[in-house]
């Protein structure tokens, strides 16, 4: 799902009018073709070695800031709520934005007809540390907003579905974090679609841009125009599951 949805927001305008996949389940069956079952797999590793470490992060860091913003009395204003989602955000971008552009590079190699495709190592080497951290201002614009969302609905929502004695069993918890998920998500998908496309290499032909700005601007006029409206939202899906 995700290496479909990256696929599917890097369909940026191109000089030459490639569009690559007419939508998401174009682009699964293509893979599938092309690369094999295997082939949406790929970009696993980096994957794998960040879910972890990201989640502690995150969720240790809107925990502590919730603990810390909450009044004696235990009063915890919406607000503050949002300050503490939004803090776990921050700091989860920190050690994501390195494994994260290496999983998006590898994602979208398979797209390759020229050329070797690299590995993980390739990738790191190409970039070095700094170009690791390409992107991370549109990471921040993602994942600050998001975790601002997600956290204080998921404790609304975990409040409301849970019994007359309080309890959350787990259908109830997994209730509450799918409808949090909904809003953070389908809210953010402009953000996601602008940061997977700073750190992706646009290839030959393919438009380029000079930063968040510039990309968000290029975007803006391809959605006035029609252009990119239907690729901007096309991984609105996958960002939901």
């Amino acid at each position: 799902i995700d290496l479909v949805k990256t696929r599917m927001q890097n369909q940026r305008g191109s000089l030459a009018g490639e569009i690559m996949y007419r939508n998401s389940f174009h682009c699964f069956a293509k893979v599938v073709r092309g690369e094999g079952f295997f082939g949406l797999y790929r970009g696993l590793l980096p994957q794998l070695m960040g879910v972890s470490p990201e989640k502690a992060i995150k969720l240790a860091a809107n925990f502590t800031m919730r603990d810390l913003l909450t009044s004696k009395d235990g009063n915890l204003p919406l607000w503050k709520e949002c300050i503490a989602g939004g803090s776990g955000g921050a700091c989860q971008v920190i050690f994501t934005n390195p494994l994260e552009i290496v999983k998006i590079r590898l994602q979208v190699a398979g797209e390759m007809t020229e050329g070797t495709r690299t590995g993980a190592i390739g990738v790191i080497k190409e970039l070095g540390f700094s170009g690791l951290y390409k992107g991370a201002s549109a990471c921040f614009l993602r994942d600050i907003p998001f975790s601002a969302i997600y956290f204080p609905v998921y404790a609304h929502m975990k409040t409301y579905l849970a019994d007359e004695d309080g309890y959350n069993g787990a259908v109830s918890l997994v209730g509450a974090a799918m409808i949090a998920g909904v809003p953070a998500a389908g809210l953010l998908t402009p953000a996601d679609v602008i940061k997977t496309r700073l750190q992706v290499k646009a290839r030959s032909g393919q438009q380029t841009y000079n930063g968040l700005i510039d990309c968000a601007t290029k975007m803006r006029e391809g959605l006035l125009s029609g252009k990119e409206r239907e690729l901007v939202y096309a991984d609105l899906l996958h960002n939901l599951v």
